[in-house]
């Protein structure tokens, strides 16, 4: 493969149509007087009247100067031969914002044109395609610029705006410093890190979508509500309808926005359907003109209050600023207990639990010292500052508990987890009717922030909206308790081998993504763990979660990100120079015969030469010369 390293150099190609018109120029005739009239008949045809075009006369100057031109250029040009098995590391960046997803085919588009240039000289090429959040799998590794393109056509991108940076340090460790790395990307970017060609290949797109969803109820209706946002520059005129799981749909609503405005759309679902998705006429960005809908039902907290009388009003309060919660007559089969501790009768109940202390005196005075919080999910952000607490008596704590707020050298709310159990109990180390605790808003977070964790540990089924991509935590039946490392700091709960048989027996999970009928379209098979983690599917629709025989969630997954939807900011950079990126010395070889072209120029030249110079012309008789030389005046 000839490559030129200075393609420059074929300008001097212009040398030719120059020498042609040279020779096409004739010289003027020769004026000889003669006597004699038949010399006329031998004498060349010329022209008389000066320089003008006439035909082209073969001549050995004429071949000399041409093959001069040609090897100039050749000289020029530079001329490269590839070296054999020489390799060109490309590495592709590609932005996964969700944003790319309309300039999908613009991207296959240049890198098409791209990829070859950037090759250049390279007998095979190492190929790799990226995206942009690095965690994710490679989409090609090969050495085919033909398979690397077909990669493409199966790339979705759905992430919200993200970070290249880690995935550029990928990119330039793979191609090392000799390599090319191409960040491709719908925005501008000026300084991207570790020496990337920046493909910008964007523009500003006019959208209106869906920002979210939101569920209310007027008796035993559900009412959604979703908001519309129109993120172009002038306004827009869209339609709306709703579709249902049996196929059904209303009539398409028509609705005007003004530009960069908002407007809500609301409406109700039918009682027998908790299921729907709204819909708007489509635009370039389909992603947000979407919005599967799904009425939300938060897992139930069966609480038993065990309180003294004297704590009845209080625990009423209480029990009314939990949501999703219903009284339980029995202790054993409640989710939480609420329980006032009676030194008289000191034995505390079994399972999760909040206890207060009860004091029957009126308390003494009020405690003094610094309160301190400890670094703990629970009172994480809380500011205690303000609490009040009298002097009374202490609940019992264990070595094991761990203390979340300190008076001085009183634990005023601890903890308390047996080492092994998924039990936890929340204590509050004084009365609260002889303090302000109920009236300040670390008391109440600090109180649903437990309550909340002991609802996520419950093994039970729910129903929400999740944003595409959006990670859940389930509990479902184990083998045995894992660690959760989230909300309240300790280990998960395990599953209650009465409640779920043998731990070996725990069956396997199946995640599952679901139309708008319910039918199944892919399906995922999870081990059975205490805590589940999984992440929503990155396109909207319907999510399903199933162990055994038990429904954990039921979830409708919509897109949300309102930075992806905003163009405003997207934009054609300047395209790189994709064929200067190529070290062209590594994979090619000079012209081993640039030396001989030389010698045969310079040889060519001097042929020219001698052939164009004037030869001597000898004096006829009766012509003044040296020969005959003019006889004197007198």
């Amino acid at each position: 493969m000839l490559t030129l390293a200075n393609p420059a150099g074929l300008w001097a190609l212009l040398g030719i149509p120059a020498v042609l018109a040279i020779h096409f120029l004739q010289r003027q005739a020769v004026i000889l007087p003669i006597s004699t009239l038949f010399l006329l008949e031998k004498t060349q045809r010329e022209s008389a009247s000066g320089r003008r075009f006439d035909r082209l006369m073969n001549s050995v100057p004429l071949w000399m100067q041409l093959l001069g031109v040609l090897l100039l250029t050749w000289l020029l040009a530079e001329p490269r031969y590839q070296v054999a098995r020489s390799t060109q590391r490309i590495a592709v960046v590609l932005d996964s914002s969700a944003s790319m997803s309309v300039f999908a085919e613009t991207l296959r588009g240049e890198l098409a044109e791209a990829l070859p240039e950037v090759q250049g000289a390279a007998a095979a090429v190492e190929l790799t395609l990226l995206e942009s959040a690095s965690r994710r799998e490679r989409l090609y590794s090969g050495a085919s610029i033909e398979d690397a393109l077909a990669a493409l056509d199966g790339w979705q991108p759905r992430d919200g705006l993200t970070d290249p940076a880690q995935a550029l340090r990928l990119a330039r460790s793979l191609v090392g410093r000799e390599g090319v790395v191409i960040y491709a990307t719908d925005t501008p970017v000026e300084g991207a890190p570790y020496d990337p060609l920046v493909l910008a290949l964007g523009e500003e797109v006019d959208n209106v979508g869906i920002t979210g969803v939101n569920f209310t109820r007027d008796g035993d209706t559900p009412v959604w509500t979703c908001l519309v946002k129109n993120y172009g520059s002038s306004p827009a005129s869209r339609e709306w309808w709703l579709e249902f799981s049996d196929g059904k749909r209303t009539r398409p609503e028509a609705f005007e926005v003004e530009a960069g405005g908002i407007t809500a759309l609301s409406g109700a679902l039918p009682d027998d359907d908790r299921r729907a998705r709204l819909v708007l006429d489509g635009d370039r960005f389909a992603l947000d003109d979407v919005m599967p809908m799904q009425v939300p039902r938060p897992k139930t907290i069966g609480l038993f209050s065990a309180t003294s009388p004297a704590f009845a009003e209080l625990s009423a309060r209480l029990l009314e600023t939990f949501d999703a919660t219903v009284p339980s007559d029995d202790a054993a089969a409640a989710d939480l207990s609420l329980v006032s501790y009676d030194p008289l009768d000191p034995v505390l109940p079994q399972g999760h639990a909040v206890v207060f202390v009860h004091d029957a005196t009126r308390g003494g005075a009020y405690l003094r010292g610094g309160i301190v919080a400890e670094k703990h999910p629970l009172v994480d952000g809380l500011n205690w500052q303000a609490l009040l607490v009298r002097e009374t008596i202490e609940l019992e704590r264990l070595p094991s508990d761990d203390v979340l707020v300190w008076q001085g050298e009183r634990p005023l709310v601890f903890l308390r987890q047996a080492a092994g159990s998924a039990e936890r109990q929340l204590c509050f180390n004084f009365d609260l009717r002889l303090s302000n605790a109920a009236s300040q808003p670390a008391f109440i977070v600090c109180l649903h922030r437990f309550v909340e964790g002991i609802r996520q540990r419950k093994v039970a089924g729910f129903a929400t909206n999740l944003e595409s991509g959006q990670p859940v935590r389930l509990a479902a039946r184990a083998a045995r308790p894992e660690a959760a490392g989230d909300d309240g700091g300790s280990t998960a709960d395990a599953a209650d081998p009465a409640a779920d048989g043998a731990a070996d027996e725990a069956p396997p999970v199946a995640v599952r993504s679901l139309d708008l009928a319910g039918e199944t379209l892919e399906s995922e098979r999870r081990e059975p763990a205490a805590i589940l983690t999984l992440e929503a599917p990155r396109d909207p629709g319907f999510l399903e979660v199933v162990q055994g025989d038990q429904r954990l969630l039921t979830a409708a997954v919509h897109f949300a990100d309102t930075r992806e939807a905003d163009f405003s900011r997207c934009a054609t950079g300047t395209r790189p120079d994709f064929s200067a990126a190529t070290a062209v010395e590594r994979h090619t070889r000079e012209d081993h015969w640039w030396r001989a072209w030389v010698l045969i120029l310079v040889a060519a030249l001097l042929v020219s030469w001698h052939f164009t110079k004037e030869p001597k012309r000898v004096p006829g008789p009766g012509e003044p010369g040296p020969a005959n030389p003019a006889p004197a005046a007198d």
